[in-house]
């Protein structure tokens, strides 16, 4: 009887769960660039899927490349690669852009000559043939540049000289011969395209592949369906109340999972520190310092009952946040988001407020990245770090197009703070922002004296969305919950061909947001280190760009 053995060889979109495996191959591939954060990569992914592949050798991913669509006034401009690429995150894809960008192509060294990168390339051109796009672009490296300048025959003074005598094959150089044979067409020079690759000199050939299936006379205009994309999203307005013990306060907290599912919501989110209200179960007031560690005590069984709802329910629930003593010992106060499949993923509030840092002793931590759910990526910002834009364009970068901020105010001040910063967030990265506060007080309980809060949903300012930029908001300090459908085809829609475009109309030639380049980790308030990723130079690596 005839048999079959597996296929050793996969190409296939790439998914998030490649990221580290694909920061490794870069790594391997270009031990001379600086390498991407695991950030970038998910950035990469989450803006376009669609255009990002990943070839697996006997279950080792060895291949990666990574592109998005551009208008051709973008596309065919001069630029570098940050300005093209949105510093290595993908976030200019633009789903009407006529133009497929390659921003990266590797293949690991050990396996060069087996046809992948050729197999990868003919992904791209399968991808723009179906979607009739115009053709496809990107910076091709020269690595041979420099040595040819050195040179004394055949020497090359310029990158254009370099470029002719490689097209004559008077110099031979890998990267370019391979792109021509391609079936790509050098358009000219990118200088200063990327100043980290010194075998370039920084420069790169625009190459350019035309589709034969379109009229080049008369492109295709793209335009973007007002297609649906419901979410429907539950925010808890909670009543700080005392309660005798953990199950007590599980009780309360289970009752508003329990509507917002039987509403059959996506998400539920809780305010900062609500488990606050556990130390109204204390035999007597405890200091700042004596409360906070009797919270961190509940941090295991708070994970564990969050996620029981979560999967007993059928709801991604975005847990507040709550005080928690890390394995180095210092207290961060951490959201813990439990979702629906049963996975458990925290993010730290990055800026502690000085309350926090005076009364509670609480840190700062050091990392902020999107979270995947089953409705696409999202992130959380803490009530103060929501009044750091950096934070929320990150997290946009990465991805996310909506993002949590439970947050505690004691006065209406406070509250407008958090609340004017959201909507601004909203504004400027076309996403959607969802607040959670408390509301009461806890008589006995430090630093919860009062509170002032009216959560609610925030939206974009454009024409898909609701008037005056609020999808929906609780009354002012009472206990309720506040439930809303969004559609994040909308703000496809709106960040493509919106009135106004902030993503796509950021000017990448001026500034930008450079993240610090040391190693970063997500601590584990069980013992244990989730890495997020290395920090590096912002800039690519990419053989031939694309």
């Amino acid at each position: 009887m005839a048999s079959k053995s597996t296929a050793r060889l996969e190409i296939r979109q790439a998914k998030l769960k490649d990221v580290r495996a694909i920061g490794d191959l870069v790594r391997r591939a270009y031990d001379d660039l600086p390498a991407y954060t695991q950030g970038e990569i998910r950035g990469q992914i989450n803006n376009y899927p669609e255009g990002c592949f990943v070839a697996k050798l006997d279950g080792e991913v060895v291949g990666y490349c990574a592109s998005m669509r551009l208008d051709e006034r973008v596309a065919l401009s001069d630029h570098t690669w940050e300005e093209v690429t949105g510093n290595g995150f993908g976030s200019r894809h633009d789903p009407t852009g006529d133009w497929l960008y390659g921003d990266e192509m590797c293949v690991d060294p050990q396996v060069r000559g087996t046809r992948l990168g050729r197999r990868l390339y003919e992904e791209r051109r399968e991808l723009a043939e179906q979607l009739d796009l115009t053709g496809i672009v990107f910076g091709g490296r020269m690595p041979g540049y420099a040595r040819a300048k050195r040179r004394k025959t055949n020497r090359a003074d310029t990158p254009e000289d370099y470029l002719a005598q490689v097209i004559d094959s008077k110099i031979h150089d890998p990267v370019l011969r391979f792109q021509l044979a391609n079936g790509f067409e050098p358009a000219g020079i990118l200088p200063k395209y990327l100043p980290e690759d010194k075998a370039s000199r920084g420069n790169a050939v625009k190459m350019v592949w035309r589709n034969p299936y379109v009229d080049g006379d008369a492109p295709p205009k793209h335009r973007l369906p007002r297609g649906v994309e419901s979410v429907r999203i539950a925010t808890c307005q909670l009543q700080s109340r005392a309660v005798s013990g953990f199950d007590e306060f599980m009780k309360q907290i289970e009752y508003f999972v329990d509507v917002a599912a039987d509403y059959e919501a996506d998400f539920i989110v809780f305010p900062e520190m609500f488990t606050l209200m556990l130390l109204s179960a204390e035999d007597r007031e405890l200091s700042p310092m004596e409360a906070i560690e009797a919270l961190s005590d509940y941090t295991p069984r708070i994970r564990q009952r969050l996620s029981e709802l979560a999967l007993s329910f059928n709801i991604n629930i975005i847990g507040g946040s709550h005080p928690t003593r890390m394995a180095d010992g210092d207290i961060h106060n951490v959201a813990y988001v439990c979702l629906r499949d049963g996975s458990i993923h925290a993010q730290e509030k990055i800026h502690p407020t000085p309350n926090e840092a005076y009364w509670w002793n609480v840190k700062g931590g050091d990392s902020i990245d999107a979270i995947p759910t089953d409705c696409g990526p999202i992130g959380v910002l803490i009530c103060y770090d929501s009044e750091f834009p950096e934070l929320a364009r990150r997290l946009v970068d990465e991805g996310a197009r909506i993002i949590f901020v439970p947050f505690c105010t004691d006065s209406r001040q406070g509250y407008m703070r958090v609340r004017y910063c959201s909507q601004a967030r909203a504004i400027e990265n076309q996403c959607f922002v969802v607040m959670s506060g408390n509301v009461g007080n806890l008589p006995n309980v430090a630093n919860m004296d009062i509170q002032y809060a009216q959560s609610c949903i925030l939206t974009p300012c454009d024409f898909p969305f609701a008037r005056d930029g609020i999808a929906a908001e609780a009354s002012e300090n009472v206990e309720t919950l506040t439930i809303s459908d969004v559609n994040l085809a909308d703000l496809s829609w709106a960040r493509a061909e919106g009135t106004v475009q902030n993503l796509a109309d950021r000017r990448f030639d001026l500034y930008r947001i450079e993240w610090d380049k040391r190693v970063g980790n997500i601590k584990d308030p069980l013992g244990e280190q989730h890495v997020t990723g290395q920090k590096r130079p912002i800039g690519p690596h990419g053989a031939g760009g694309g």
